[in-house]
């Protein structure tokens, strides 16, 4: 995954300057890809300096905010379109882009859900037409890849069929509310917050 399009992702949802990004980006990939403060900031000159992002003057405390710009807009609305490649993953872009997605301004997660099964299955079909069109002995080896690459292709389809079951029962919090209890198999219960339990 591009670093660029998860901060894009991000300055979607307001003006951030460095260290807010890191931490959103930490809490929306539930750290599962750290980032270093360097990073950030390298990567927002580049999207500066590419018209994809503003920096805004300084706040009195130093800190330079950004703000994401119409043709970052457009850039990130594509990434959110395209389908990930399955070329080169070393870390799970598409399970990130679905996170970023449910807590990004007026993304369409079903339709990203949608479009990236579609690609999935495309390229099932054509791993199942390579593996049986030949069956000689000496191409085990390729074929045992191409078996790890359907099985992988089939598992990405559950997955996303499980994602687009969860987003049916899928309720954003509310801040300062806790989230549903489970009560007699319904969701439907929630807990007050502290201050609210004072009252």
């Amino acid at each position: 995954m591009s670093i660029r399009h998860g901060l894009l992702a991000l300055l979607e949802r307001g003006q951030m300057y460095g260290y807010q990004l890191r931490a959103a980006f930490e809490e929306s990939t539930g750290s599962t890809w750290p980032l270093n403060i360097g990073q950030v900031y390298t990567t927002l000159a580049r999207l500066e300096r590419d018209g994809l992002v503003r920096s805004l003057p300084e706040s009195e405390a130093g800190q330079r905010p950004y703000e994401i710009t119409d043709a970052g807009r457009a850039d990130l609305t594509l990434w959110f379109a395209t389908p990930v490649s399955r070329n080169d993953r070393p870390r799970d872009e598409l399970a990130i882009k679905l996170a970023l997605a449910l807590t990004t301004p007026g993304v369409d997660v079903r339709s990203v859900v949608q479009t990236q099964r579609a690609a999935t299955m495309r390229t099932l079909q054509e791993l199942t037409r390579l593996k049986y069109a030949s069956d000689q002995p000496e191409e085990l080896p390729w074929r045992l890849v191409l078996d790890a690459m359907v099985f992988q292709a089939e598992a990405e389809v559950r997955w996303l069929d499980h994602c687009e079951t969860s987003l049916v029962r899928y309720r954003p919090s509310i801040p300062g509310r806790r989230p549903p209890v489970e009560v007699d198999g319904s969701a439907e219960a929630v807990l007050p917050t502290d201050e609210e339990a004072r009252r």
